[in-house]
């Protein structure tokens, strides 16, 4: 490939990274991240032009933007996550989370990306999505009231798209255009939002399918943990577990199938493993810092079996 060829080719290709929801699952999300790392040699936000997330993978996501490396992001996970899946209550946990949000974003907005940003949340009223952009160049529609992610800060953002109602409190944020929203997780919207950042690439960034490079990371698939105490409480509390992990499994999985169906030909590395050991049983509240390790661990091990496609990808 001539130099000329090979610039057209860096100005042409769209490289994604696309972050599931998972709660504190997100342990598996940044073991893949650490070799992802390691293989492109540099910051993340230097490597993809497009980098969304949802939940867990929300709060990666703008780190990842905001010129994090994941061994940083690692060390506030450990430090933080287990006290916060750990609190009783739902308004205990969403506090945590605003405190821990606030010390790391502080007053940053999506103008401090490096890279161009989407963090999804969901509307709790309206039910419908809510994604913040940091560029206007990912926007369908309505650029000329466009401010990047609504005006918010980050960390509201990354909270919103933290709630995971009900085990955490719905948040409550005010836009710039003076417009107060209620949120909730954004896994309701898109806990893969694989298929929402390739149709920015293709629809607002104008990309040819053959010209994105998407690496789609979840954050494992486990068996259900048993419960230690079988009260009745117990019961009714490990049943809502279920059935929040189960509506955001259906939904990963259903954005999954319809990308595959849809975009098809667009590359697509997509890095979420299945495992059946019981010793692996966890759910997106997990507290115990020797199991979240294992998740880690787990993601390390789940990139190797992709690393050739990978490697061309970043190449």
């Amino acid at each position: 490939m001539t130099a000329n060829a090979d610039n057209d080719a860096k100005q042409t290709t769209c490289r994604v990274l696309s972050l599931d929801g998972g709660g504190a699952k997100g342990f598996y999300t940044l073991g893949v991240l650490k070799e992802l790392e390691g293989l492109a040699d540099s910051p993340l936000c230097e490597k993809f032009d497009l980098i969304y997330g949802t939940s867990t993978g929300g709060i990666i996501a703008a780190l990842l933007a905001l010129g994090y490396r994941v061994d940083a992001i690692h060390a506030l996970y450990k430090q933080y996550v287990p006290g916060i899946m750990g609190a009783r209550t739902s308004t205990m946990k969403s506090e945590m989370l605003s405190k821990l949000a606030s010390k790391v974003f502080g007053d940053r907005t999506f103008n401090a990306a490096r890279t161009k940003l989407g963090i999804v949340a969901t509307r709790w009223a309206s039910e419908k999505p809510m994604i913040f952009k940091s560029d206007i160049t990912l926007t369908h529609g309505r650029r000329g009231t466009f401010v990047p992610g609504f005006g918010c800060k980050v960390g509201d953002a990354v909270q919103a798209s933290c709630s995971a109602y009900p085990f955490f409190d719905r948040k409550i944020i005010k836009t710039s255009a003076g417009e107060t929203v209620e949120l909730i997780d954004g896994g309701f919207a898109a806990n893969n939002p694989t298929l929402y950042a390739i149709a920015d690439a293709v629809v607002a960034l104008g990309k040819r399918h053959e010209d994105i490079r998407v690496v789609s990371v979840g954050v494992g698939v486990y068996p259900t943990p048993k419960p230690s105490l079988w009260t009745r409480v117990a019961r009714q509390h490990i049943k809502s577990i279920e059935l929040l992990e189960k509506t955001l499994e259906i939904n990963t999985q259903s954005m999954e199938q319809l990308r595959a169906i849809l975009f098809a030909n667009v590359p697509t590395v997509r890095i979420s493993d299945t495992f059946q050991k019981s010793e692996m049983a966890t759910d997106f509240l997990e507290k115990d810092l020797r199991k979240l390790d294992i998740l880690f661990q787990s993601g390390r091990q789940s990139f190797a079996g992709r690393e050739d496609q990978l490697t061309k990808f970043l190449s």
